[in-house]
């Protein structure tokens, strides 16, 4: 996490896994994301990546070595990984969940600056801000069905408000990869900036943001958010997150996690 005058930014810093979450960086982003959500002196929170990636969501590497077992203690259903992969997979959702709900709630604007792949729990990371800017190079991929998973990370809960919902079963069961000109037209964009002019383009709208009027900035969002519906998210992502611990200790994901690793096609059964 760092700062900009007004600006909180939090930037997903793992390059080398794509950017993706293991338990200790979900951890980081939930006490960035809070702390910057809660700072008064704090006007605009900027969500972005390094490396040319913003978020390929949860790590399966660390998914498959059954998660951190000294950190199962804070669950309520188990204190251990099984054989399934639910449990880990509840480690990691639990602080990112928390983390997004604190997020609309926030009484200040939440930017996502996509620059490259934002997929599975990136993608509802980036849905889930109040305004969504990408780089030309940018791209948007649902993804969960990737591996036999569902979504999670708010995905389920605001594509249907974003796009529609004929829209949203169309990226959900088909799953194409959306260029950042694509997702500006079906509605998951607010701007597209050329990849030369993305940092810059980005910040100057943060800064604007956070000179601006941020308590009546608030109270609009939290009326949109109200005639929205986004009332309701805490408990989606209550269901999201047991949905797909259930469907994660089941024998599709299973073989959608090795087929991952191997490269290959998985040979889905069709059941959990």
């Amino acid at each position: 996490m760092d700062r900009d005058g007004a600006v909180g930014i939090i930037t997903i810093d793992r390059r080398e896994r794509f950017n993706s979450l293991d338990v200790e960086t979900a951890q980081d982003f939930r006490k960035a994301g809070l702390s910057f959500a809660r700072d008064e002196q704090v006007s605009c929170v900027l969500i972005r990546g390094s490396g040319g990636v913003f978020c390929s969501g949860a790590d399966l590497k660390y998914i498959r070595g059954h998660g951190d077992a000294s950190d199962f203690s804070y669950l309520q259903q188990q204190a251990a990984a099984g054989d399934g992969y639910g449990e880990s997979f509840k480690q990691i959702l639990e602080y990112l969940h928390s983390t997004i709900s604190e997020i609309k709630r926030a009484p200040k604007p939440f930017i996502a600056a996509v620059d490259g792949i934002a997929a599975a729990g990136g993608f509802g990371i980036a849905m889930a801000c109040d305004l969504v800017f990408a780089s030309e190079r940018a791209t948007f991929e649902w993804a969960y069905h990737k591996t036999g998973l569902t979504g999670a990370e708010s995905s389920t809960f605001f594509l249907p408000r974003l796009v529609g919902l004929r829209k949203a079963m169309e990226l959900i069961l088909l799953n194409p990869r959306l260029s950042a000109r694509e997702a500006r037209e079906v509605g998951l964009l607010t701007t597209v900036f050329p990849n030369a002019e993305f940092d810059a383009a980005v910040m100057a709208v943060a800064r604007r943001l956070a000179t601006g009027p941020t308590r009546a900035y608030g109270v609009a969002k939290s009326l949109l958010n109200r005639a929205a519906g986004v009332d309701q998210l805490d408990y989606h992502l209550d269901q999201e997150l047991e949905e797909l611990a259930r469907i994660a200790d089941g024998a599709d994901f299973a073989e959608g996690l090795e087929a991952f690793f191997a490269k290959r096609e998985p040979g889905f059964a069709g059941r959990a």
